[in-house]
């Protein structure tokens, strides 16, 4: 049986690999590429060297953007795992409802991005008018915490699924356990359910940390980076310098801030990765 499945290995992975190669791998590569060169098109690429990281990483925008993001990343994953986890565990007890409380939480996740960054710009925009506050298109506060909620919105409900499966796997016996040594709801929650949860708190945080670094569609619906670049997140600063700017020397600045953001989304992850698989408990 083992031999049979060596034989046919390589013929089942072939499509995969080469899907990520010309997917991914490939264009990965072109790109590094064009990150030291002044460019118009992919065809059209003359070498310019270390220059295009050099006035990436002195541009004044680019550092604020980052920042920024730094800043919303963390409020924004503190606020979604916090809120995913407490919902998991509410709908995890035995409460009539649950199945409509857990797809009413989900369902935000299924809108679309620009979409949904168009109709929290609306909501907004018509709450600070109601105080005489101004509009998000003036206010880097309101465009700061907008952008925080609306991801929020979007994205407990998926963390809470993940969330309660990972409670549901948690083994019964070590609740009664639990119960006959005497621990209480909070000793519980910290000793046995916490660790036996890591596996879902590892893959919460990965996902939520890439995708608020990755934001876009949304940043771009809802601030558009206004007032000046004040809400501008990495992505939209990005695919500003890229596009919003003429000249080959911006192609390349653009692509090399590209670059730098990938390196730092990767480094991140794998950073919280490993943090967050050493604390993880063997079943």
């Amino acid at each position: 049986m083992e031999k049979a499945l060596r034989k046919w290995f390589p013929v089942f992975v072939l499509p995969t690999l080469a899907a990520f190669i010309v997917g991914f791998i490939w264009p990965f590569l072109q790109a590094l590429y064009l990150s030291f060169c002044k460019f118009t098109t992919v065809d059209n690429a003359s070498w310019a060297g270390f220059g295009n990281y050099i006035k990436a990483l002195t541009d004044d925008t680019f550092s604020y953007s980052f920042l920024f993001t730094v800043a919303f990343v963390i409020v924004a994953t503190v606020l979604i795992n916090g809120i995913a986890f407490m919902l998991a565990l509410v709908l995890t007890r035995s409460i009539r409802g649950t199945n409509i409380f857990r797809t009413v939480f989900f369902l935000p996740n299924l809108i679309g991005g620009i979409v949904l960054g168009y109709i929290w710009n609306i909501l907004i925009n018509a709450l600070l008018s109601k105080f005489a506050l101004p509009l998000i298109a003036l206010n880097t506060t309101a465009g700061f915490w907008g952008l925080v909620v609306m991801l929020c919105w979007q994205q407990i409900g998926y963390m809470m699924i993940i969330y309660i499966a990972g409670l549901q796997n948690v083994p019964p016996e070590l609740l009664e356990a639990s119960q006959i040594d005497g621990a209480n709801r909070l000793q519980t929650l910290l000793r046995v359910k916490l660790p036996m949860v890591m596996p879902s708190i590892t893959i919460c945080l990965f996902l939520t940390i890439t995708n608020c670094f990755k934001l876009f569609d949304q940043n771009l619906s809802l601030t558009g980076g206004a007032p000046g670049h004040d809400t501008e997140m990495l992505a939209l600063n990005i695919y500003n310098t890229f596009y919003a700017r003429s000249g080959p020397q911006w192609k390349g600045i653009g692509q090399a801030k590209a670059v730098i953001f990938s390196i730092l989304v990767v480094g991140i992850a794998l950073f919280q990765l490993r943090a967050t698989r050493s604390k993880e408990v063997q079943q």
